[in-house]
């Protein structure tokens, strides 16, 4: 049985309107609830009764240092969320488990809060309940919040929980891997996390619809979010309640989203700034911007030829000096006359294929069967070139992270590495990541439901509608066979020109085959950006490691370091910071008019 707290009393948000209905508060999540409306109202609570205790409440966020605060409030949910395509909840209430924490970056400590919850996310047409959005927030304790950045992080599928680049990147704690070796069973570790962002900006980590606890309220179904354009305009939606229930619309904000999270960075920014919604800054880790370019063996070949050069198995005179300047070289190759190979096959000159077979490790004989093409795979499948390379050793690459590998013989030679997440870079890592998002949501952040947690969901990728109407009106998803031809580049450029003092860093690891730097590279040369002031706002950044570039210790910190100065330069511009603020009030008022 629940009790409702009375609101007869309650007053108007600052702008007057009343505080929706689905965000009344229950005995349950009285704490949440209180919190937002303090930031909506502008005024806190005093005391508040509950199952008819008086409770005073004091907000003095600064004397609160370690878990185990009498201000933490667990959270048990009940509700049931179905991950299928039909599936629903009837439920439409904001509660939130939270709890305070401290952290040392440097040598200063950091006093934060960490949310973990739901919010809804409207229709955008007639302002009803139509999805419950699953997030974990962390948000530093400090006084002036309008000056305070917030960045919004997602992985990508389409499928994936933000579970991977919470506790992989940046967040206040990390898993600690054996990268790129596998990570043995638990025991495992989660640690304090040096690279945190937090000294720079407050982490909202979204679960879209149908991963998480993540769903759609009936009538709506699961299905209904699961296309490029409809899932970008829920995380639109849920970014609008996020900044209303938090009273942070006058916040910088970044995005930063994580391979099928780059295309939806890019339609996620122009659908913000058509809402008055104008971010400061995006970082786009392992982009793929042009979905027609993928398996384009000129973008892959360097990713090939760092993976060889790792694995010891390049024959080149003389060695190469370095990573960056073996794949500087190798990049040069893939565009000049290996692309002119490929086109000439199997009327290669001699030569062109002795150096591919020099970059690569692969015999002449078996790349010429491959028609010289480094992205071939076999009927299942599986990239040959992954499966070739240390085939003499029984062993695979992984796609994601090439310096990963796993067993390649007998029964495991016949099992997809598709299927169930069997890639080695992704085995490696998935039994330490499980084991411990659940300690740590349930022990750290106090957040407990009977549901169980949708880290990926094969239904939604299965099911994805990548239908695209880019900013022009032009079809940019599929093809009139069907095909899929996904293009966000030009969604990404139409909101850069839009504004133009969005900063955006591209940021690649050399060993992932999935999503290559250097196809990132032409993709980004390509996209439809022609005025060179604006293109300065662009930068890209590469590291030695794989898909999840944070996983590598070494990368992790250089990457902490690229965003951090990405932040810095876009929020340390005074007028840019007020070219921004007056774009998006004027977007705003526009809607209304």
């Amino acid at each position: 049985m629940s009790h409702r707290v009375t609101t007869a009393t309650m007053p108007l948000r600052r702008d007057g309107m009343p505080v929706p209905d689905w965000a009344a508060p229950t005995a349950r999540n009285w704490q949440a609830c209180f919190d937002v409306r303090w930031r909506l109202i502008g005024q806190p609570p005093i005391s508040l009764k509950r199952l008819g205790k008086e409770v005073i409440m004091s907000f003095n966020f600064a004397s609160i240092r370690a878990k185990g605060s009498p201000l933490d409030q667990p959270y048990f949910d009940p509700a049931a969320y179905g991950n299928g395509p039909g599936d629903s909840v009837a439920d439409s209430s904001e509660n939130a488990a939270i709890t305070h924490h401290s952290m040392q970056i440097g040598k200063r400590a950091y006093p934060y809060q960490a949310t973990a919850g739901h919010l809804v996310a409207v229709d955008a047409d007639n302002s009803q309940p139509a999805a419950k959005i699953f997030y974990v927030a962390f948000t530093a304790d400090v006084s002036d919040r309008n000056t305070r950045p917030v960045t919004f992080f997602y992985n990508g599928g389409p499928g994936s929980s933000s579970v991977f680049v919470m506790l992989g990147s940046f967040a206040p704690k990390r898993i600690k891997t054996s990268m790129p070796g596998f990570t043995p069973p638990p025991p495992y570790t989660l640690e304090d996390n040096p690279d945190s962002l937090l000294d720079k900006t407050d982490l909202v980590f979204i679960n879209p619809v149908g991963t998480g606890y993540s769903a759609a309220i009936a009538p709506y179904k699961n299905q209904d979010f699961w296309g490029v354009d409809q899932d970008a305009r829920s995380i639109r939606q849920f970014i609008k309640r996020y900044l209303t229930a938090n009273d942070r619309w006058n916040s910088p904000k970044f995005l930063f989203g994580e391979s099928y999270g780059t295309p939806r960075s890019a339609v996620l920014s122009y659908l913000l700034h058509e809402d008055g919604v104008d971010l400061n800054g995006i970082t786009l880790q392992s982009s793929i911007l042009d979905y027609a370019q993928a398996g384009n063996p000129v973008g892959a070949l360097p990713t090939a030829v760092a993976d060889a050069w790792y694995h010891k198995k390049t024959h080149l005179t003389p060695p190469p000096a370095s990573l960056p300047a073996l794949m500087a070289s190798a990049a040069l190759f893939a565009r000049g006359d290996y692309a002119t190979a490929l086109e000439k096959s199997p009327k290669s000159d001699p030569a062109t294929l002795q150096k591919l077979s020099d970059f690569t490790g692969i015999d002449p004989g078996t790349l010429t069967a491959w028609g010289l093409d480094i992205s071939a795979g076999d009927s299942n499948g599986r990239t040959l070139f992954l499966h070739s390379l240390l085939q003499d050793r029984g062993l695979a690459l992984g796609s994601y992270d090439g310096r990963v590998t796993g067993v390649d013989t007998g029964i495991a030679a016949d099992i997809s590495p598709n299927s169930g997440g069997n890639d080695p870079s992704m085995t490696a890592v998935s039994g330490v990541y499980t084991a411990m998002w659940n300690y740590y949501l349930n022990d750290g952040l106090k957040f407990t439901s009977n549901s169980a947690f949708t880290d990926l969901n094969d239904k939604a990728f299965q099911n994805w509608d990548f239908s695209h109407i880019d900013p022009t009106g032009a079809q940019k998803g599929i093809d009139a066979k069907g095909g899929i031809i996904l293009y966000t580049a030009g969604d990404l450029a139409a909101t850069m020109s839009l504004n133009v003092d969005l900063k955006v860093l591209s940021a690649n690891g050399y060993y992932d085959f999935v999503t290559p730097f250097y196809q990132t590279v032409m993709d980004l040369q390509k996209m439809p950006l022609a005025d060179p002031v604006v293109r300065k706002n662009l930068s890209a950044r590469f590291y030695p490691s794989g898909h999840m570039v944070y996983l590598e210790s070494g990368s992790r910190t250089a990457l902490k370091a690229d965003v951090a100065a990405m932040m810095d330069a876009a929020t340390s511009d005074h007028q840019a910071m007020a070219r921004i603020r007056t774009l998006q009030t004027l977007k705003t008022e526009k809607r209304r008019n």
